[in-house]
This record gives C-alpha cells, structure tokens and sequence, in this order.
C-alpha cells in the first residue's frame, strides 16, 4: 500500500480522481448516514466531494492523504497536526475510511499504521481521534488497534456525542537476549525497575545497534553485562513483542531470544558496573528452576520456564 497526500493542481481535483474518491465514499454508505456529511448517503456525487475536500485543505494544518493499491485507490484518511484547542497537545485523525469492496483485507489496519509512521517520523508521542457513540463497529475497529478510550464530548460540527480514543506511538526497537542455563538449569536474570512497568527480571541483552543481527547483538549484550567472552548464543528459543518506556521514550520491542549453556559463576569484569549503570540493572542472581516456575515478581518474557523446558540438555529438576 502506497500512502500519498493529495496536492490540487490549480485549486482542483481532476475529474478521474474525483470519480474514483466518490465511489470509496459511496461504498461506505452506513457510516455516512451516521456522519450526516452528504445530504444522500446514497448519492455522493463528485463534486459534493470536492466541496468537503476543499474545506478540509482548507486549514493548513490539515492532510488529506489516498492509499493505494496496485493502482487502485483502497482508502483516504484525514489528518490534523494541531487541535485549535491549545491544551489538547496532540494530532488527530479525523477520517479513516476504507472502500467497502476491499474491507475485511487488512488495509484498514495497514492505513492506520502508516498514518501513525507519519506523525512518529515528526516526532509525535500520541495520536487521537473520535468515534460517534452510535458507531460501535468503529469503536470495535480502533480499540483493537490499541486506542482507549479517554474521554466523551460532543463533536463539534453536528454536536453529537462521542467517545474520544488516544493511542500512544511506541518508537519500535529490535533486541536480542540470551538465556544463559548452568549445569543445573538455572538461568541468569537482572533485576530493572522501569517508570512504565515496574520492576521486572529480564535476561541479559539489549537493543541491537545499526545493522547488526540479533545474534550480533546477543553476544555483545551478553559480554557487556556479564563480562563473559567464552560464550556465544546457542539455539534460537523465542521472539517476544513487549510495551515498555526506555529513556522517558515509550517503545516497542522484539526481542529475539537466544539460549545457551555455560558454568554457575558471577558476572565480573572492570566495566561492568558502568555497564549497569548505564542499563539501569539494579542487580542480579541466578534462578532455579522452581524459583522461576513461581515467578514471584515479574519476568521477561513471560513464561519463560515453560519456554525453557523444551531446551535439549537441560536439567528437568527443580533446582535447590
């Protein structure tokens, strides 16, 4: 899908795209009987259209941008990068829409997604947008898409109510760990205590750097953070998706996690309590398998002794 803004040629659309824009709008002929925006929801003409484009790019702050499809115009979404109200600090999607010959595809999915690499390109840390109340499908729609609701008012053009959505935009971040088991199967974590979710124990790893691969990575974290340069990253265990806020900025992680064996020993070196200092690990121990089984406090990723079970060459025992 190709997301592009449209741009008038001499304060006009030509009459092909004007066409086409008609027919998506006409497809989706139960949201404009909620919207109210056209006279006929069954009747969108061309230049009832250009009447409703034009007053959009009207404002400057406004965006009108057509994704495509081999070609084919699939959907439009409407953007605004500041809301006249000074305390609302975010933009706004004001219209998202789909041709309804082509719903049920992901493009809906996919538009959205591209309108949030938008604003997170310019450095945006949320977006908004509002859902009629007696629209629950698109409430439906966006929820799933991780927008909560934060509020409800009325929209200002017809007064209707309706449920205000916010949605943070997570900077996505690749990392790799790596799951280090002793002869007895227990495993090496680190203690973090993050402002976003608290305290939490995590294998050792960490961000990957420019064009580096998630093996790369392992092993320079690993030797970071624990000093040990006789180990490398074994057989791959899992990749695991995770929200988290990293330096005051909210992100979003893969991790590719990795495991390997090696002796029950600290970690050691010169550097290492700068390394810890640096990323924020408060201190760390080895877990026994039925220490990990327990997970009295929480751990990266989630289920991790379950993960490790299937692990050829480890102990199946408790562990002392």
């Amino acid at each position: 899908m190709l997301l592009e803004p449209l741009s008038p040629k001499d304060g006009a659309l030509p009459a092909e795209l004007l066409t086409e824009l008609a027919a998506l709008y006409t497809s989706n002929r139960e949201f404009h009987a909620l919207s109210g925006d056209f006279p006929d929801p069954d009747d969108i003409r061309p230049e009832q259209v250009a009447v409703a484009l034009a007053d959009e790019l009207v404002n400057p702050d406004v965006d009108v941008l057509l994704a495509r499809s081999e070609g084919a115009l699939v959907g439009i979404a409407v953007t605004l990068a500041h809301h006249p109200d000074p305390a609302d600090p975010d933009p706004w999607i004001g219209l998202l829409m789909v041709d309804a010959g082509v719903q049920r595809r992901g493009y809906g999915r996919r538009l959205a997604s591209l309108v949030e690499d938008r604003f997170r390109a310019v450095g945006r840390t949320a977006v908004r947008l509002a859902v009629l109340d007696a629209n629950p499908k698109g409430l439906a729609f966006w929820t799933a898409l991780g927008y909560e609701v934060i509020g409800h008012r009325r929209d200002l053009q017809h007064g209707r109510p309706c449920a205000v959505l916010r949605k943070v935009l997570r900077t996505p971040r690749r990392a790799a760990r790596v799951a280090v088991l002793d002869p007895d199967g227990a495993v090496l974590l680190f203690r973090y205590d993050n402002p976003e979710v608290g305290i939490h124990w995590a294998l050792p790893g960490g961000g990957l750097d420019g064009d580096e691969t998630p093996r790369e990575g392992a092993l320079r974290e690993l030797r970071e953070e624990t000093g040990w340069t006789d180990l490398e990253p074994g057989p791959f265990l899992c990749t695991w998706e995770h929200d988290f806020t990293r330096f005051d900025v909210p992100v979003r992680q893969h991790d590719t996690i990795y495991v390997t064996h090696g002796p029950h020993r600290d970690p050691t070196g010169p550097h290492l309590t700068a390394a810890h200092a640096q990323d924020g690990i408060l201190s760390w121990r080895w877990w026994t398998r039925r220490e990990l089984k327990e997970e009295r406090e929480p751990v990266w990723p989630p289920g991790l002794a379950r993960l490790l079970d299937g692990v050829d060459g480890v102990d199946e025992r408790d562990g002392a």
